[in-house]
């Protein structure tokens, strides 16, 4: 699963194998659970890849006696190997997120994207619910493990929130975009005890601004928040830089890379608007992405 917002001066460590399905993805998954268990995951970016393109879409095909030992002394990493591709494949599946690179949709501030995202619809389709609260909650169980509480985003992370924090059994909230002009003005809804160990959970990280606001929110309330979950994220730099000046870290089920890769080889688009997708996320406002013969 990927994690956004990483510092420079963290070791970097990249496993590599030849269709990173089997060997390099269960290399990976191993040494981030060692990390979280010794509670230095923070020191580290751990990530795997392949050095050939012949894999792209398929699951891993990690079986036999490797897999069994794994999944009976530590079934966490087992379960977090095929969460990326699965879940592109339901975004996807259930139209949370449109491809249109020939037509673009329009952002709010005026930027042509090729694509569009709406985790909300998740919520209504039971099967790709449950592979998404299932994800965060072992997202959390791997990188979190001492979490206290749950806070969610206002609107979208608070279903989220909600669902995975049953599934955890612990407490969880929500802050709102601003303070409520009634009542008792509360901005935090739901108890925050000073101290408590925080995780956020969002539904969707594009340029980290609102999720940021929120873990300000927080820590101004006396919370130590430990870090963000998401459904997914578009890996932009921008992101990356705030995250990274906050020092907090985005763990997502899943990203841009993984859901055009997965998007080409299910037939959703054609394989030379992989790039296309890919520069728009680089620069969102040059519109250069655009020009198919500029690749």
């Amino acid at each position: 699963m990927a994690a956004y917002g990483f510092s420079p001066n963290m070791t970097k460590i990249l496993f590599l194998c030849h269709g990173n399905i089997c060997r390099s993805p269960m290399a990976e998954f191993v040494l981030k659970y060692l990390a979280a268990q010794a509670g230095c995951s923070g020191d580290y970016q751990i990530d795997s890849a392949a050095v050939s393109t012949e894999e792209i879409g398929n699951l891993s095909r990690c079986t036999g006696g490797l897999y069994c030992f794994f999944e009976i002394k530590t079934e966490k990493i087992i379960i977090a190997m095929n969460t990326e591709s699965q879940i592109a494949h339901d975004l996807l599946a259930i139209r949370a997120v449109f491809l249109r690179p020939d037509e673009p949709f329009t952002w709010a501030s005026g930027i042509k994207s090729p694509i569009y995202c709406d985790n909300r619809l998740t919520l209504s389709d039971v099967k790709v619910r449950e592979d998404v609260e299932n994800g965060l909650a072992e997202l959390i169980r791997t990188y979190y493990p001492e979490a206290e509480v749950l806070m969610g985003t206002s609107t979208a992370g608070i279903a989220h929130a909600a669902i995975t924090a049953t599934k955890l059994a612990l407490p969880m909230g929500y802050v709102r975009s601003g303070a409520k002009d009634h009542g008792r003005g509360n901005q935090i809804e739901g108890r925050l005890e000073k101290g408590q160990k925080v995780v956020v959970v969002e539904d969707l990280i594009s340029t980290a601004g609102s999720c940021l606001e929120v873990v300000d929110v927080l820590r101004e309330a006396g919370a130590d928040v430990l870090g963000i979950v998401s459904i997914f994220t578009y890996g932009m730099q921008k992101a990356a830089d705030r995250l990274a000046a906050a020092n907090v870290i985005n763990h997502s089920l899943s990203n841009l890379d993984v859901l055009v890769d997965v998007a080409v080889s299910e037939g959703y688009i054609h394989k030379e608007d992989k790039e296309r997708l890919l520069r728009f996320r680089q620069n969102p406002q040059d519109e250069s992405w655009m020009q198919a013969n500029n690749l």
